[in-house]
């Protein structure tokens, strides 16, 4: 392809694969860096999809079917400051909170690939151990953002990190 033909979005995203798109001089802020980038995305897409979808059940009234509130979400917002309304105040609860919960992905993603990424170049090899213990200390990271965090949760938050990131290790080798 030379300079004079323009590239495609689909070529942009082809060349994320080829060696990724920051270079921070070592390979380890590379990764936590990509990582952080990728699930901020993610976390501000995945929040703003989300209240849009409350605001749009919650301005259409539509019959849950019988349903408690805690599985339709119709009653309870994530973000408690916005009212489905058109105002300032809302657009920028909107924004604050799309902003804190991209930074907790963002967060989590670097955390999690930096401590693996370590754990391997510390350890010599890259298996389940690595993948269960940057697991756990990215769920008790993760917990401890919470507003209300107590040590059940903290404990909780280690187990399900652990056996997430491992169960995904173990599984990546089978499909």
């Amino acid at each position: 392809m030379n300079s004079n033909e323009t590239r495609t979005l689909l070529d942009e995203f082809r060349s994320f694969d080829k060696g990724g798109y920051l270079d921070l001089g070592h390979p380890l802020l590379n990764r936590i860096a990509e990582s952080f980038v990728k699930a901020a995305g993610i976390g501000a897409i995945h929040a703003v999809t989300r209240e849009a979808y409350f605001t749009t059940i919650d301005g259409t009234k539509v019959n849950n079917g019988g349903l408690p509130p805690e599985i339709t979400g119709s009653k309870k917002h994530r973000f408690p400051d916005l009212k489905g309304e058109t105002n300032r105040k809302s657009l920028e609860a909107l924004v604050k909170n799309t902003g804190k919960e991209s930074l907790q992905w963002g967060l989590a993603a670097g955390m999690y690939s930096g401590l693996t990424y370590g754990l391997k170049e510390a350890r010599g090899t890259h298996d389940w151990k690595n993948s269960a213990v940057a697991g756990a200390i990215t769920g008790v990271a993760l917990a401890l953002t919470s507003d209300d965090s107590s040590h059940e949760q903290i404990v909780q938050s280690a187990i399900t990190g652990a056996a997430v990131s491992t169960a995904a290790n173990l599984l990546s080798g089978i499909f």
